[in-house]
Parts: structure tokens; C-alpha cells; sequence
């Protein structure tokens, strides 16, 4: 506030102005974020990185970068990697410059380009059962990166995705097929969307009639043997003509070779478990019978 006085009388003067205050807005620190929000990107994406200062809002700011592949940085508050190389990985900071006032530097943010990644396919079944489904799973590694979405294919030259019609879509990642085929899958993300490499391929067949469901049976039937016996663990399936290659499931030490039959000779207690097996038809060998009921053996280390 101020106040004047008069020239000619030294002792008048007029009374104080009314106050007023004079503020000026400082800048908040600046932020820096990416566009899409992944730390985790592929060679081949397109990635923005984006100097943000909040509070400086209708200011006339130019941008200073740190960044360790920025040779001639940018002045603009926008970065844009198109087409990103491993090159471009490190550390992003940024600070406004507005005449001779600067802001603070920003946060480092660390940018990570990484190989173009293959996706994973996985089949918790490689038969359609009688009257059922598979459930096919299909993910990108490493977990922690986002923003997937999967296109799934059958037959190998089938350039056009799966839909609704072709199978029951769970969540994003799993989906539930009937038909047989050879599947693969791919992931998805950004605008335009960005591939992943096609999984490995998965082949799906169909389980023959339950009619056709094999036996494990023991010659001679007895469950509990002794080191040292004899025993055939075979493999039943019963109707038709039809021939058969045979594959065994077993949690014993030593794994039955796929033959209809396996003959132990000089029992070991390596030889005690759980077998199970299945047939393949030899003339499609994408159809299969259902897995037989588990036959327990156990072999006595005394006689």
C-alpha cells in the first residue's frame, strides 16, 4: 500500500491506498508417462512419452529431455518411439523451461524394450471327450505385461480368427473347443494393434465311443507282487477291427514303453504305481480313446 503529500504543505499527506496481494502460480514438479501406460514394450511397438506439468497450465513452456537415445531432444512436451528398438530402453526425465524460470527435473520413468515375444498355447486335453469340450489357455510372457488380447486360429492355413461360432469364449485368454483341428494362437494389443509371434501349434482330436474305453489288466491279476516276480501290465480295448498305437500314464519310477503290453521282469519297488493308458486310432491319429481307470501296483521288497 502507499501514500502521497502534498508539495507545498509538508505536513498533509493523504490517507493509505487499500491493500493488495500479489501472487504468482509455481509450477508442481513435472511428471512423465507413457502412452500406452506399459514399462514393459516389444521391439516393433509404438510408444509416446509425455512431460506433464500440472499448474503451469497457459504458460509457454519449451522441454528439456534426459533420455540416453534423445541425440537432438525434443522441446515439445511429446516424445513419440514408433517403431521401438531395445536401443530405446532406459531412463525418461523432462523439466519445463518458461524465459529464465525452470521447473524441477522430473521423475525418472524406465522404458524396457524387450524381443518381439512369442505367445504360449496350452491344452488341458488333447481329445475332445464324448459329448464334451478342451479348454485351450493361450498367454504372453512375461505375465506382469498388459493389455492383451488373443486371436485364436484353427488348421494352419486358416488366416481368418475363431468366433462365437467356432468355439465358447471364456476370459481373455481361454476358450473352450469341440471340433478337432490343429489350434494355435496369437496376442493383440495396442492402436494399430501390435502381434505377437503365433504359439506353437496344439493338435486337437476326437475321443472314439465310450464303448471303446481300454482295461489295464495285470497277468497274473494279483495287485501286490514281490521283488524278484514276474508281470504283464496290458492294455484292453475291446469292439471293432480297429488297430491301435498305445500310449501309457504312470507316476512309477520306470515308464511303460507304448505297446499294448509291459512285461516286468524281476519285480523292483521302482516298478510300483499307478498305470493307466489310452489308444490311438493308427489310420487318424488325432482320435483317441479315453484314458482307462488307474490300475495300482505294488511290489514288496520281501519275499
Amino acid at each position: 500500500m502507499c501514500k502521497s503529500r502534498r508539495r507545498d504543505d509538508s505536513y498533509s499527506s493523504t490517507e493509505w491506498s487499500e491493500a493488495f496481494t500479489l501472487s504468482a502460480s509455481i509450477p508442481s514438479k513435472p511428471t512423465v508417462t507413457l502412452q500406452p501406460s506399459w514399462t514393459q514394450i516389444y521391439s516393433g511397438e509404438t510408444v509416446t512419452v509425455r512431460c506433464e506439468i500440472q499448474g503451469g497450465e497457459g504458460a509457454q513452456w519449451t522441454y528439456e529431455w534426459r533420455a540416453a537415445k534423445l541425440n537432438t531432444p525434443p522441446t515439445s512436451n511429446e516424445y513419440r518411439i514408433i517403431r521401438a528398438t531395445e536401443s530405446d530402453s532406459g531412463g525418461y526425465s523432462c523439466r519445463g523451461r518458461r524465459d529464465y524460470f525452470f521447473s524441477e527435473w522430473s521423475d525418472i520413468i524406465t522404458l524396457t524394450v524387450s524381443y518381439k515375444p512369442k505367445a504360449k498355447l496350452r491344452a488341458d486335453n488333447t481329445a475332445v471327450p464324448v459329448g464334451g469340450s478342451v479348454t485351450l489357455t493361450c498367454s504372453v510372457n512375461p505375465s506382469s505385461s498388459s493389455g492383451w488380447k488373443y486371436y485364436w486360429y484353427r488348421d494352419e492355413k486358416s488366416s481368418e480368427a475363431l468366433t462365437t461360432q467356432d468355439a465358447v469364449f471364456h476370459s481373455n485368454g481361454q476358450i473352450s473347443v469341440s471340433q478337432e483341428g490343429l489350434y494355435r494362437c496369437r496376442g493383440g494389443r495396442g492402436n494399430p494393434v501390435y502381434y505377437t509371434e503365433d504359439s506353437q501349434s496344439v493338435r486337437i482330436g476326437k475321443t472314439v465311443t465310450a464303448s471303446n474305453r481300454p482295461v489295464v489288466t495285470l497277468y497274473p491279476n494279483w495287485s501286490e507282487i514281490y521283488r524278484g516276480e514276474t508281470i504283464t501290465v496290458r492294455c484292453e480295448i475291446h469292439g471293432g477291427d480297429t488297430e491301435w498305437d498305445y500310449e501309457w500314464e504312470t507316476n512309477s519310477r520306470i515308464k511303460a514303453p507304448n505297446q499294448n503290453e509291459y512285461r516286468i521282469r524281476s519285480a523292483s519297488s521302482s516298478n510300483s504305481g499307478n498305470y493307466r493308458c489310452k489308444g490311438r486310432m493308427k489310420s487318424s491319429q488325432h482320435k483317441t480313446t479315453e484314458w482307462s481307470d488307474s490300475v495300482t501296483l505294488t511290489v514288496s521288497d520281501s519275499k
